[in-house]
């Protein structure tokens, strides 16, 4: 009963999201830069502040891919406006450029994100492939493709039941 008395009905209420005017929002208004040479001036200057450069090199030695980052970057700039989709598009490999050379600079290890991972899977994928094997029962020293089992035929007497099963 005491948690009906704390409860708050100052929350929006649902569509309340579509209630803005057109233009009330950064993204629908004209973005501040329209080339990719005026964000690219844009993101040149943000990126050589020295607390950008310590909080990238930071990042950078988390294994954080360059790609990521980049793309997530833009994205931000796209939804305050400052540039469209399009440029922001153009702009990750410019990004990416600019923070493998501060990434160089400061001699620090990086990921880009574009290293061809041959033969290697990531983490969660082994993950689900050991518990596949698991609950079958098969060693997993085993590979996953001579653990899965052949389809099995239906007999040609027998008519195909189910919802989606065809007559005829």
């Amino acid at each position: 009963m005491n948690q009906l008395n704390n409860t708050s009905f100052d929350r929006p209420i649902p569509g309340m999201s579509m209630t803005h005017e057109v233009g009330a929002r950064p993204w629908q208004t004209p973005p501040t830069y329209t080339t990719v040479e005026e964000a690219a001036e844009y993101y040149t200057e943000r990126m050589s502040n020295p607390a950008f450069r310590e909080q990238l090199i930071d990042i950078m030695e988390m294994g954080i891919p360059l790609t990521t980052l980049a793309n997530t970057i833009q994205l931000a700039s796209v939804m305050e406006g400052l540039h469209s989709v399009d440029v922001g598009m153009l702009m990750i490999p410019i990004l990416v450029e600019t923070m493998m050379l501060i990434g160089d600079s400061a001699e620090v290890k990086y990921v880009t994100g574009m290293e061809e991972t041959k033969g290697e899977r990531p983490a969660m994928v082994e993950k689900i492939l050991n518990n596949i094997k698991n609950t079958k029962g098969v060693d997993p020293n085993v590979s996953i493709e001579e653990t899965m089992e052949e389809p099995q035929e239906m007999p040609m007497d027998e008519e195909p039941k189910g919802l989606m099963a065809r007559r005829g």
